[in-house]
């Protein structure tokens, strides 16, 4: 069975290849916005971080419509990190828009996506994107680029069906796409016009929403929403029946210990996705991608349902490869800057993010006021962290680290990484040094664009995860901020020993009390500093980065002795050399494992998990790793 007036699609691209940009064109072309409404850009990007970053972190639903049909789009993230979030999505569309960018090709998160996109027998549409980029024009680049997609195509067993996919050229930034391999030249001089039409009637001819032949209600939820007047929504597709508002349901869960638990409750209000929000309705149709309020709580892979339904199969994703700790505050400065929460508070926040994110889970450690966040990488991490900052939380966090397994034979195993690496011929050496220095091989070196006065190259190399682990910084500053990297999980393999993370220590300050100029001034020429003057410090306190692989314990609060001689030498202005201002994602790269990152709304501090000096070594190989 199939609703025949309702298309249900999901946009898989990589990073920047331009599927929000795409999704908003769909939308703007498609009447979805009334004339007195204003049409910001990249719409879906709805959280301030995703607008900060540029990035899609979360699935997000929308809707327009192709005359008489609705079509529910779901814009997907690009990274790896947020996998997840992809996977969980796919068992509510019966299709989906691969963005591909037409000078970068098919890369990891592309093949991650698509590999789940073919398991669920989707039917697939090929858009090549950003056709107008400078490297594509007078070259056979396009060409290339659809070859190498359809041999994606087969390398991941998909149907011949699938592999007969329609291609679409598209310039989603000004709003163009043809099916039309000729019209491409003109489009992109502007000789002619185009618009999004092609790619509606392409949409059309993605099969409908598959239903269950059952009058039942049943739906999946695969998305959990919050809202501030009727609480917490479940968000899926219903896969059979139709619910209306005062039905009475059932939610098919499982408790904290994995067993299944029934509650049942009144189908308070029902939305449907129109446009971009939540309109109310008294009925959601077999088929469509609605939303029920009523429930005291929903997690996602919850069936909800009327009495006799069929309990879907919980949502699975890939399990987490990295963990890191989150621990309360313990600093001398708590609860001087944020909220100092206690360890039930900060056990309750990470349950309330593992319930709305299947690719996450806690772990207990062996102390009561610390929990392992399990997750996929530094990206995710970074994001959990400052979303938490900025609910105005204080608290701790720890070096990230792989999870480990054991092999048949009791051997210790850890998760390996495919890292696909665009770069400028002249950093390729370097950046392929880099990696190899921590474990990785090189299994692949193409060149990208001859034709170019700057000409590229894809390295491909497979590495540990704790091989690329704090090398994001170092990345940029080998290419100039010029190359690109992604990542791609490929299972698990021996451990391959120690891997060097920072060969330098740390200056740390031995005191409590505020920095002086004239106390930086004497310690800057030993290293680099994180903080200036007048800064607030506690024992223990990370200041700076030294220049030898030790730790300096230091007196960053000596004042200058007054006396009445005076001299031109002595008395000279106090000059501080430049600080090295760092990010949340760079105290996350750099800290070593007898570290914390002490994390307050407004201030971000590393320290020692062992504050007083008298209790700990300065020698690197006597530190805790």
């Amino acid at each position: 069975m199939s609703s025949p007036n309702i298309r249900n699609i999901c946009i898989i691209a990589h990073v920047d290849h331009g599927k929000t940009t795409l999704v908003d064109h769909l939308l703007r072309q498609a009447g979805t916005y009334k004339s007195h409404e204003v049409m910001t850009e990249r719409v879906m990007d709805s959280d301030d971080q995703e607008k900060e970053r540029g990035i899609t972190i979360s699935a997000k639903n929308a809707s327009f419509k192709i005359g008489d049909t609705k079509v529910n789009v779901v814009d997907t993230p690009g990274h790896a990190d947020f996998g997840g979030e992809v996977e969980r999505i796919m068992g509510m569309v019966d299709g989906a828009i691969l963005l591909v960018d037409a000078a970068e090709g098919p890369l990891p998160q592309t093949r991650f996506v698509l590999e789940k996109a073919i398991q669920k027998n989707l039917k697939i549409i090929l858009c090549i994107n950003k056709v107008d980029r400078p490297e594509v024009q007078d070259t056979d680049m396009i060409s290339k680029v659809i070859d190498k997609t359809f041999e994606l195509f087969v390398e991941l067993n998909a149907s011949d069906e699938q592999c007969d996919f329609p291609i679409l050229y598209a310039c989603a930034k000004l709003g163009w796409c043809t099916t039309d391999a000729d019209r491409v030249d003109a489009l992109v001089k502007g000789t002619d016009k185009g618009n999004f039409a092609d790619i509606y009637d392409l949409i059309m001819n993605l099969p409908a929403p598959k239903v269950m032949d059952s009058d039942k209600f049943t739906l999946l939820v695969t998305n959990v929403a919050y809202s501030d007047y009727v609480g917490f929504l479940a968000v899926g597709r219903v896969v059979s029946g139709t619910v209306k508002q005062g039905d009475q349901l059932i939610r098919f869960t499982v408790d904290s210990q994995g067993k299944e638990v029934r509650e049942k409750f009144q189908a308070q209000k029902l939305f449907v996705f129109d446009g971009l929000r939540q309109k109310p309705c008294d009925i959601i149709e077999m088929g469509d991608i609605g939303l029920i309020a009523g429930g005291s709580e929903y997690m996602i892979g919850d069936t909800v349902g009327s009495e006799g339904c069929e309990v879907l199969p919980r949502i699975s994703v890939e399990e987490p490869t990295m963990r890191m700790i989150f621990s309360v505050n313990t600093s001398p400065n708590s609860g001087t800057n944020g909220k100092a929460i206690q360890s039930r508070e900060l056990r309750d926040r990470l349950i309330r993010e593992i319930r709305n994110n299947v690719a996450l889970k806690m772990d207990p450690t062996d102390e009561q006021d610390q929990f392992y966040l399990l997750g996929r990488g530094e990206l995710q991490f970074s994001i959990i962290i400052e979303k938490l900052r900025r609910e105005g939380l204080e608290f701790m966090v720890g070096r990230p680290s792989v999870v480990y397994k054991k092999g048949e034979n009791g051997e210790r195993l850890e998760p390996y990484e495919k890292l696909t690496i665009d770069v400028p011929e002249v950093s390729a050496g370097d950046v392929t040094n880099m990696f190899q220095l921590r474990k990785g091989f090189l299994t692949s070196y193409e060149q990208q664009n001859n034709a170019s006065s700057d000409p590229r190259v894809r390295i491909t190399i497979e590495i540990p995860t704790r091989g690329i682990l704090g090398m994001q910084s170092r990345f940029k500053t080998i290419t100039k901020g010029s190359g690109i990297i992604s990542s791609e999980a490929i299972g698990y393999r021996p451990h391959q020993g120690e891997i060097l993370h920072r060969i330098t220590g740390s200056i740390i300050a031995d005191r409590l009390g505020k920095t002086t100029a004239y106390a930086l001034a004497g310690i800057q020429d030993r290293g680099m500093l994180f903080i200036g003057e007048a800064v607030d410090v506690y024992e223990g306190m990370v200041i700076g980065e030294g220049n030898k692989d030790n730790d300096i314990n230091v007196n960053v609060c000596r004042p200058k002795k007054l006396t009445n001689v005076r001299s031109v030498s002595s008395d000279g202005i106090t000059i501080l050399h430049g600080l090295k201002k760092m990010s949340l994602e760079q105290y996350i790269e750099w800290i070593d494992a007898d570290e914390w990152i002490e994390v307050t709304p407004n201030v971000i501090r590393v320290r020692k998990k062992i504050l007083p000096a008298n209790l700990r070594s300065v020698r690197r190989q006597d530190r805790d790793d």
